[in-house]
């Protein structure tokens, strides 16, 4: 773990910006690909989509901004 660590703190701004790019860059592919994706992508109401995201984010902006 420790050595994760270290490679983890070796990357930038630039490299966390590419690699959330290229995880949404793969869930569209999944989502584009798959019809069972797709289909439940779109049956979910958008709004749970919001709240996860809220969620989600929580502890990053609060570590980033007001600790």
């Amino acid at each position: 773990m420790k050595s994760w660590d270290k490679k983890v703190k070796k990357m930038d701004g630039v490299d966390v910006a590419l690699v959330k790019l290229s995880v949404a860059a793969l869930v569209l592919f999944i989502v584009t690909t798959w019809p069972a994706a797709m289909d439940l992508a779109v049956s979910i109401n958008p709004w749970w989509f919001l709240v996860a995201f809220v969620i989600l984010a929580i502890r990053p902006l609060y570590r980033a901004y007001l600790k």
